[in-house]
């Protein structure tokens, strides 16, 4: 495809997806207006995708100076990073497949641009900020996380008193975990396994390991397909309501021996371990949605294997000593991005409307903030959900003056 192709390419997937983000439309059309963001630097990593695309798009009305780079070297849409660049006139450093050195070389080309707000997708920027780039942190007033994966790393930089600016957690807000996380993930986790794989799930014994918001989504969407799904946690609440879901509930070891196809979503390290590859049977598909890859222990599976070669696009197979063989998919990194297109536009719609709003709120806000990190004010959320609604033509009821006295008093009880 020539360079010409793919920009006109990128052009149409992103008017495709923009006709299905009407809130984040409806935010830009103000925004028109406004200018909010006039002259402030926004330095964005996150998945350059064609719902980014619309994002970025919204805050360039809002008059924002943008920088765009990756937050994960295989979910970028060449495409799409062509069409920012050559057509919409924003600087994205981005191309599909970067190894290490060409992935933190676009994070830096995004810092050298001294941003005033941040914009993450697991934390990758913030972190270079922090560690490399400290010269750069006076010019910074706030930022926005927008996965799990994420906000606990910077909870983490929280609570060691290295976190040097405001941060809002995108992910923490309804419209954002509730929605994307459970039925984003686990739609466009189930569409990257079946795109890689071709593989039948109906039938199949299906490992969800982790059943936070994301894993509840993948749980359900496998077992909408017809899967036996089995769910592994560590938290025991989530496992007590995986049970109460009507999955079955398991420890690692035994799911190992027993399941087809594992997806780890937990946000951790080695969640499948050297000791679960070595009861897993012949023919196991492993995939992750969890944002980094190193939720399955892919330098443990390379050691313990005889031999490994790619057997279809974004597919791995592993061959161990006993005959057995093990198929990873997508190097480990997000399935639902490296092997699909990711979350739905209808679904992002509410998530980077969050996005935009909490860019906003934070250059009105961030003088009277504390260096720590914060979730999405109420009404914020509250408005990306009543104007989702509104899209949707979905009408909300409305309280009543007399509920709305009844609910403020204690003193009305049974009569």
């Amino acid at each position: 495809m020539s360079d010409k192709e793919l920009v006109k390419k990128g052009v149409q997937r992103i008017e495709w997806a923009g006709e299905r983000m009407p809130v984040l439309k409806e935010i830009a059309e103000r925004w028109k207006k406004e200018k909010p963001l006039q002259g402030l630097r926004l330095g964005a990593c996150l998945h350059v995708t064609t719902e980014t695309a619309n994002l970025m798009l919204t805050l360039k009305e809002g008059g924002a100076i943008l920088g765009l780079c990756a937050s994960n070297p295989l979910s970028t849409q060449d495409d799409v990073a062509a069409a920012l660049n050559e057509v919409y006139q924003i600087p994205t450093h981005a191309v599909h497949g970067a190894d290490r050195d060409t992935y933190y070389g676009h994070i830096n080309a995004v810092l050298d641009m001294g941003p005033n707000i941040t914009m993450d997708d697991g934390a990758d920027l913030i972190n270079v900020l922090h560690t490399e780039r400290q010269d750069l942190v006076k010019n910074v007033i706030g930022g926005t996380e927008e996965t799990t994966t994420g906000v606990i790393r910077l909870k983490a930089m929280e609570q060691a008193g290295v976190l040097k600016y405001p941060v809002i957690a995108v992910n923490d807000a309804h419209t954002k975990y509730l929605f994307d996380n459970r039925y984003g993930t686990g739609q466009s986790t189930l569409d990257g396994i079946m795109r890689a794989t071709n593989h039948l799930v109906a039938g199949t014994v299906f490992v969800v390991v982790g059943y936070g918001w994301c894993g509840k989504g993948v749980a359900r969407r496998a077992a909408g397909l017809g899967a036996n799904v089995a769910v592994v946690e560590v938290d025991p609440f989530k496992q007590l309501e995986a049970v109460m879901d009507g999955f079955r509930a398991m420890d690692m070891k035994q799911a190992a021996e027993v399941g087809e196809i594992f997806v780890t979503v937990t946000g951790d390290i080695n969640a499948i371990d050297a000791e679960h590859l070595a009861l897993m049977k012949d023919g196991a598909i492993l995939a992750n949605s969890g944002h980094f890859n190193v939720e399955i222990n892919l330098e443990a599976l390379a050691k313990m294997a005889i031999g490994r070669r790619e057997v279809r696009g974004n597919v791995e197979e592993f061959k161990l000593p006993d005959g057995r063989r093990l198929y990873v998919l997508a190097e480990g990194r997000l399935v639902n991005l490296a092997s699909a297109e990711g979350h739905p536009a209808h679904v992002m719609d509410m998530s980077f409307a969050n996005q935009a709003l909490s860019a906003e709120w934070m250059s009105r806000n961030a003088e009277n903030l504390e260096r720590r990190v914060y979730k999405v004010p109420d009404e914020l959320d509250e408005m990306v959900a009543r104007l989702k609604l509104k899209s949707m033509g979905v009408k909300l009821q409305e309280l009543t003056e007399e509920q709305k006295r009844y609910l403020a008093s204690f003193e009305m009880g049974t009569t």
